[in-house]
């Protein structure tokens, strides 16, 4: 299993690292991938990152997860790409595990992947979430599906994505290593 971390221009950087961090703590396979075919990822504020793969190189097998950071304009870069969007599309009807923060959730509403189930994210933006069931929780785990609410909620979802990838007592343990209240 490998959890690629979609990663396009104008992202917001703490969400995508800080996920990626916890998941690499994990020893999840985690890979941070370019979906501009670029080495390097300019984030939202101007901070770069350093991309494992470009979107062009990889192969995504059920098994895998698809990881979303928001941000803008971030968030608007990944519903442009028709890469991106055929890639959740196929990955989704497969069952495959996606992973989604901030505004990024949007993208998957506009695809219809959240139809029926529960998701959240960054406030002002649930309309957005066509079909789904809006919650207001910091996270959101519907069968396949995890949404997360913004940077704030980041950590959260990362130690959620170990209790459902790995188990319950390493997502603790790593949440008391950062001194996760």
């Amino acid at each position: 299993m490998t959890i690629y971390a979609m990663m396009a221009d104008g992202c917001e950087e703490v969400e995508a690292l800080a996920v990626v961090d916890l998941l690499r703590r994990a020893k999840l396979n985690t890979e941070l991938v370019s979906i501009h075919d670029r080495e390097m990822t300019e984030g939202a504020h101007g901070i770069g990152i350093r991309n494992d793969r470009k979107l062009s190189e990889i192969f995504v097998d059920q098994e895998d997860v698809i990881f979303l950071p928001g941000g803008v304009p971030g968030t608007p870069n990944l519903k442009a790409s028709e890469a991106v969007c055929s890639l959740l599309k196929s990955h989704a009807a497969k069952n495959g595990r996606i992973a989604a923060i901030c505004a990024a959730p949007t993208v998957l509403g506009m695809l219809g992947i959240l139809e029926g189930r529960r998701a959240t994210c960054y406030g002002g933006l649930e309309e957005q979430l066509t079909g789904a069931q809006v919650c207001g929780d910091a996270v959101v785990t519907d069968g396949n599906i995890t949404t997360s609410r913004g940077m704030g909620t980041a950590i959260l979802l990362g130690l959620e994505l170990i209790r459902i990838l790995v188990d319950e007592e390493t997502s603790a343990k790593l949440g008391a290593s950062i001194m996760m209240p």
